[in-house]
């Protein structure tokens, strides 16, 4: 008669004990972001690691998770899905460690000094929508892994020193809305295959040392259904613009400036509804600027001098350089 009574009173036992580990598996950071987010402060500057206190970078027990480091919550234990460890001068190779972090959705390192390349081993980081990476000294060809990251929307990798041909493997990106590849030394063309991204709305290649023309960009079919903002200046693009460009029925912002651009301005232009900035200058364009430019109830500015238009071609507006307000890019 005493077993049944034993077992009877083990049983609550038993179940607190597994609900005490149930809750302890679930306060713990998953192993491999753990080893990741140690191997990656161990090879950063003071500025970071001051503030990166114990061993637990999602927090343990009083002390907080450490600071630029987001986690979530996943099945029983916690992994690490932002990191944002920006200006704080981190001197050095890129951190291959951060592509361990494989539930990372957002890595923003930019405003540092990293150099040498991208690995290619970002390519691991198939749940990334944000990568910010600009304003640092990267170099060296974009991996074609990069093309691996399906749910990127953000991509940002401006001022560096990146070269070679931008990779095609961009065009595999389904949910890429902003591309800022500007102020690097990128050569080759521009692919035309970044126009079966139904969802781009800004791409900045302007500030390379890219060539060819704006037909073979653009196309003739129905390429950058979504973009509003397409900023191609201070390359060497030659040839005309032409009358395809109308096809982008939502472009709001045309950058043109210093290239080698020959022709007459296309009238089919006007068409474009919501055309607001429009900076032609320092090409060799010639001709006249059509009338109804002028008239365009949305076109705030347009730039044309460094040109050969006829006299009495005109600008409106003031030129200024235009920055797309990263508050309007994150959303």
């Amino acid at each position: 008669m005493a077993a049944p009574s034993f077992a009877r009173s083990i049983s609550p036992l038993l179940g607190l004990l597994l609900l005490l580990l149930a809750a302890a598996a679930r306060g713990k950071t998953v192993k491999r972001d753990v080893k990741a987010l140690n191997e990656i402060k161990s090879s950063l500057g003071w500025r970071v690691v001051y503030s990166w206190v114990g061993d637990d970078p999602c927090g343990h027990g009083d002390l907080p998770p450490w600071s630029g480091v987001t986690c979530s919550q996943q099945g029983d234990y916690r992994v690490v899905t932002e990191l944002e460890v920006y200006a704080v001068s981190i001197v050095g190779p890129f951190p291959t460690a951060v592509t361990n972090l494989l539930d990372l959705r957002k890595l923003d390192l930019h405003n540092n000094k990293l150099t040498g390349p991208i690995p290619p081993q970002i390519g691991r980081l198939r749940h990334l929508k944000i990568l910010n990476l600009r304003w640092n000294k990267l170099q060296d060809v974009l991996p074609p892994e990069i093309g691996e990251l399906k749910k990127l929307t953000h991509l940002y990798l401006s001022f560096n020193n990146f070269k070679g041909e931008i990779p095609v493997e961009l065009a595999n990106l389904p949910e890429l809305r902003y591309l800022y590849l500007h102020e690097n030394r990128f050569t080759g063309r521009i692919p035309p295959e970044l126009g079966t991204l139904k969802n781009l709305r800004h791409l900045d290649v302007g500030s390379n040392h890219l060539i060819g023309t704006l037909r073979d960009f653009i196309g003739i079919g129905n390429g950058f259904p979504s973009l509003r903002n397409l900023y191609v200046n201070n390359n060497q693009l030659i040839g005309v613009l032409p009358d395809q460009i109308a096809n982008l029925t939502n472009l709001e912002i045309l950058h043109l400036s210093n290239n080698r651009l020959i022709g007459s301005i296309s009238p089919k232009l006007v068409n474009i509804p919501r055309l607001a900035y429009l900076y032609l200058d320092n090409n060799n364009f010639i001709g006249r600027i059509p009338e109804g430019l002028y008239k365009h109830p949305f076109l705030k500015e347009l730039y044309v001098e460094g040109n050969q238009f006829r006299p009495g071609t005109r600008s409106k507006g003031t030129h200024k350089v235009l920055e797309l307000p990263e508050a309007d890019a994150l959303v």
